[in-house]
């Protein structure tokens, strides 16, 4: 289930707001530019679907997406629990970093959390199958897919050399939930 929990940045244990309800988490996340839509596929995904077959079923959200805010590559990611380099993958997203365009995933299965550090406030959000969400370019945040990562996401990218990262340095990251098994904690 997609959740919602919205933090003061120097307490870490103790949310300001929860929820799971994805009117609220829409309303909340679009206060600091955010975008979180639902999706629904418009054809059945089988397990293993090609890339092309997963983009085929969001085809008209992808193309609604990649109109608006002017995305010139989508592709299909796809991590699973036994990836032997998914240690190494999922450290590279953890410490909080910024890019110069905006970071859009849907989650087509699994789940992940990303976590978003604006203006004092630390916004965790757990994002799940049917969940996109789009943090706006230069938003500081940080992205943790689990010591079992399962999950395949469309990204999009308007730059053609995709994902870069610009690391800020802090230590904020590590103060916070790492995600375990479905559940930040």
């Amino acid at each position: 289930m997609s959740r919602l929990r919205i933090f003061e940045d120097a307490a870490p244990d103790a949310a300001l707001l929860t929820t799971s309800d994805h009117a609220e988490m829409a309303r909340e996340l679009a206060r600091i530019g955010v975008t979180f839509e639902q999706w629904q596929a418009t054809q059945p995904i089988a397990a293993g679907a090609t890339p092309e077959s997963v983009m085929a079923a969001y085809r008209a959200d992808i193309d609604r997406i990649s109109a608006e805010r002017g995305f010139k590559t989508v592709d299909v990611v796809s991590i699973a629990p036994d990836n032997p380099n998914r240690e190494d993958m999922r450290k590279k997203f953890l410490d909080e970093h910024f890019h110069k365009e905006d970071e859009v995933r849907f989650f087509v299965a699994g789940s992940g959390l990303f976590t978003l550090h604006v203006d004092h406030k630390v916004y965790e959000i757990e994002c799940v199958k049917n969940d996109l969400i789009g943090v706006p370019d230069g938003t500081t945040h940080w992205f943790d897919m689990g010591p079992e990562p399962d999950f395949v996401a469309i990204r999009f990218f308007t730059e053609p050399d995709g994902w870069v990262g610009h690391f800020t340095g802090t230590d904020i990251a590590q103060k916070f939930p790492r995600y375990e098994k479905g559940q930040a904690r």
